[in-house]
């Protein structure tokens, strides 16, 4: 069960209403409740493999740890970033590797 996302409005409530509600109850709140369709280990993979693909890594950290409770070894953030490097560039692949280790450890 993926649990209650209020993150848009503690941070954008005030300046941006209708964007919060959309992050946190339709992306967070209807979107990755989808469980049935694809599991949050499956959306932590897909959200973080996106995040490293357009370089947006602020972010990154949060999926990675969410990414981390729903499953995804490090081993598996290694393969996919190594994997990614190639398609993608590896200056994003090494940027992701340091937010990697920051969350998984050495």
């Amino acid at each position: 069960m993926v649990e209650k996302q209020t993150a848009g409005r503690d941070n954008l409530g005030k300046f941006a209403p209708k964007f919060a509600e959309l992050n946190d109850d339709v992306l967070f709140g209807q979107v990755w409740s989808r469980e049935a369709e694809l599991p949050v280990r499956d959306r932590s993979l897909i959200t973080i493999t996106a995040l490293i693909t357009g370089g947006n890594f602020e972010q990154l950290p949060y999926h990675m740890k969410k990414g981390k409770e729903n499953g995804l070894t490090q081993k598996e953030i290694a393969e996919v970033i190594t994997h990614l490097a190639f398609y993608i560039g590896w200056p994003k692949a090494w940027s992701a590797f340091t937010i990697a280790k920051e969350v998984y450890g050495d």
